[in-house]
């Protein structure tokens, strides 16, 4: 699995014109599932990301986790996360999760963000057209592979 988190003020998610999740201060999560991904993977991100410190105390250092400050989280599934640009111009997104195992995963990731103790949690919709907007806070932006645990 792969994540790209983003310490955000604010962050929504729109489609058609509708906002379906927003959140105020957090995280904004792009997760993308690859073949072969399984709730493992998924356990080591949901272990990993509410506890990140990577949110200011008191003295202007990282030093807190989103479960420290209350922060919310916004989370939107994104495939082409897994793109193999080895080859050519034109992207592949072969190692991307079939959209039934994909869509599984997400939503056992999202529901393990709850019982972690995330504040709230939203999320866009899978396989869904998204508009995301969000105003990057820092900036600070980390990119999680679960290949590289």
């Amino acid at each position: 699995m792969k994540a790209v988190i983003q310490r955000v003020l604010e962050s929504d998610v729109k489609i058609d014109g509708r906002t379906v999740g927003k959140i105020g201060k957090g995280m904004m999560i792009l997760l993308g599932v690859v073949d072969g991904d399984a709730e493992n993977e998924a356990d080591l991100l949901i272990n990993k990301i509410p506890f990140l410190r990577i949110f200011e105390d008191e003295n202007g250092k990282m030093n807190l986790s989103c479960l420290d400050t209350g922060g919310e989280i916004l989370v939107v599934s994104q495939f082409t996360l897994c793109a193999d640009c080895s080859h050519g111009r034109r992207p592949s997104f072969t190692k991307a999760a079939a959209p039934d195992a994909a869509n599984a995963l997400y939503e056992y990731f999202v529901r393990g963000l709850e019982k972690a103790g995330v504040k709230s949690v939203k999320t866009g919709k899978f396989g869904a057209d998204m508009k995301v907007s969000l105003i990057n806070d820092g900036p600070v932006t980390i990119i999680l592979d679960t290949e590289q645990f």
